[in-house]
């Protein structure tokens, strides 16, 4: 029985492999034309073509990393779980508002960076090296003041660079990771004050089943539908969102 259904798996393969292939056979050879060269601008405006398009793949990272991407997901996070409800809203939703709110939350920045950076270049008025180098400035500015100065200094010791005189003196490899524990810091703190009051509900009923003697009965059942309608009644995504959006401070 096995043989038979592989003998007829492999005349369906064929049946779909010969006309592909007797189409391919009637189609006209493509050939690469590939010329050297011995322009070095050529050869250096390759390299930095392939160089940007390999950056491309680390722009996610870099978005999460640059960005308030951070504190946001990890405070819908902790929202969600107080709650109790682990996959309601799925990730997909959480990503996504997370996501809309950083380009919300970021806008500036990138209306500062396309002013400075972007425009000019795309103009031919500055080179890339230039282009790098004032588009950093408003992300610099911007992790500045979301980080503390506590979490910056111990970056900055341990880099073993001499001490900055202004943030613009600050390399990303020192501020980038000084920004990042901020932000979980921030982060986490805003998600205990989520949590407290969800703790408090849990706790109510959990006491008022022991004290009726339903102690077979999971807590988490009787909690759930409490925990919903206080968030709904304090219409908490409203609050939940207008506060995360002014803790970032400019």
């Amino acid at each position: 029985m096995r043989y038979k259904l592989l003998l007829v798996a492999g005349v369906l393969l064929l049946c779909f492999l010969v006309p592909s292939l007797a189409y391919a056979e009637e189609l006209p050879a493509v050939t690469l034309n590939i010329q050297p060269t011995d322009d070095p601008k050529k050869v250096a405006d390759t390299v930095k073509l392939l160089l940007l398009l390999s950056f491309l793949m680390f722009l996610p990272a870099f978005l999460m990393m640059f960005t308030c991407f951070i504190r946001i997901i990890v405070v819908l996070s902790f929202l969600r779980y107080g709650l109790g409800t682990p996959h309601t809203p799925p990730n997909q939703v959480l990503i996504g508002l997370a996501l809309f709110l950083t380009i919300f939350i970021m806008a500036p920045v990138y209306e500062e960076i396309n002013t400075q950076a972007i425009q000019p270049f795309l103009n031919n008025e500055i080179d890339q090296e230039e282009f790098f180098a004032r588009a950093v400035v408003p992300l610099k500015e911007f992790m500045a003041a979301q980080t503390r100065e506590k979490d910056l200094a111990l970056f900055v010791e341990l880099s073993g660079i001499d001490q900055p005189q202004n943030i613009h003196d600050v390399p990303l490899t020192v501020l980038v990771p000084a920004f990042i524990i901020s932000e979980l810091k921030t982060a986490f703190l805003i998600g205990f004050l989520i949590l407290v009051p969800f703790l408090v509900i849990d706790m109510v009923v959990a006491s008022t089943l022991m004290s009726m003697g339903m102690f077979m009965l999971p807590p988490i059942i009787i909690s759930l539908p409490f925990k919903v309608l206080l968030f709904i009644m304090i219409d908490g995504w409203h609050l939940v969102v207008e506060s995360l959006v002014q803790s970032f401070r400019m």
